[in-house]
């Protein structure tokens, strides 16, 4: 074995250590996973109603699962009225809690079956999609190559990273180290997909970001360290609003985690693209809606 290789491995340990580290515990969630499944989030006897026509489908991020990712933003779309459901993906054999790394096209394919069931049980004609950081990129795979486009009205994405993730410019260092992309695309496949440049970015990104009929809204925020740069984030198309945060609040200092997790000031805007015809303007007073 290389020397690097010796070091990359406790390397990815502490990395993934420290992303532990800073997502909620699953096992302080038991009590509380019970209490989401039974107050209207993941309630499959929920029927969208004449003003929230569409259930919404919510997507967590490379290490989140079906439950933390959401315990702020399922409640505030529940307390307005929708539908909401939420599905763990990715996940690779042996490992709990920390999902979104395997295959991104397998993830998808999970992702088509999921919406498939709430349309079932919801008896919708189409869904709404909103995704955190991997959570809002991998959906277009769905939309773009699975036939989602005719089950979905929107995509929402939270810090997506659609065109990669560079992790502050680390993965640029990766040529440096012969070996390294191979090794983490056999032990993580879905954090390889997400390497800028990699063969699924480049399938994915093909011939255009966006399909016709789906409305595409990315939320971005300047301080992200992971998807970036910034602007990486957002896509090209006729029917895409491309958001920076720090325009709608200028105080707001969130970054790729706290986008997702607990911004208010983003969820406000997750709630215009989900209805824009009843969309306010979002300002930092957004926090207090």
């Amino acid at each position: 074995m290389l020397p690097w290789k010796r070091l990359l491995r406790p390397l990815t340990a502490l990395l993934l250590a420290a992303a532990a580290a800073t997502a909620p515990a699953s096992a302080a969630h038991a009590s509380t996973t019970a209490a989401t499944s039974s107050s209207g989030w993941n309630d499959y006897g929920c029927k969208p109603s004449a003003a929230h026509p569409r259930p919404v489908v919510l997507v967590h991020g490379t290490l989140g699962n079906s439950i933390d990712n959401w315990l702020s933003l399922a409640p505030y779309l529940v307390d307005r009225g929708y539908c909401v459901y939420s599905l763990d993906y990715g996940q690779l054999p042996g490992v709990p809690v920390f999902y979104g790394l395997g295959p991104i096209d397998k993830s998808a394919e999970q992702l088509s079956a999921f919406v498939d069931k709430v349309l079932s049980a919801t008896g919708a004609a189409k869904a709404d999609l909103v995704g955190h950081s991997q959570g809002g990129m991998m959906p277009r795979y769905y939309l773009k190559f699975l036939g989602g486009a005719a089950k979905v009205n929107a995509l929402v994405g939270l810090a997506p990273d659609n065109h990669g993730a560079t992790l502050s410019g680390l993965t640029n260092l990766l040529p440096y180290f012969p070996g390294a992309e191979d090794l983490i695309s056999a032990a993580t496949p879905g954090l390889a997909d997400q390497i800028p440049g990699s063969a699924f970015l480049t399938k994915l990104n093909a011939g255009g970001d966006t399909v016709p009929g789906v409305h595409y809204t990315v939320v971005a925020t300047r301080y992200d360290e992971v998807a970036t740069p910034w602007r990486s984030q957002y896509l090209s198309g006729s029917d895409v609003r491309n958001v920076l945060l720090q325009d709608l609040c200028p105080l707001d200092l969130s970054e790729h985690v706290a986008i997702g997790l607990f911004d208010r000031i983003a969820f406000h805007e997750v709630a215009n693209a989900l209805d824009p015809a009843r969309a306010t303007p979002t300002t930092c007073a957004s926090a207090l809606s």
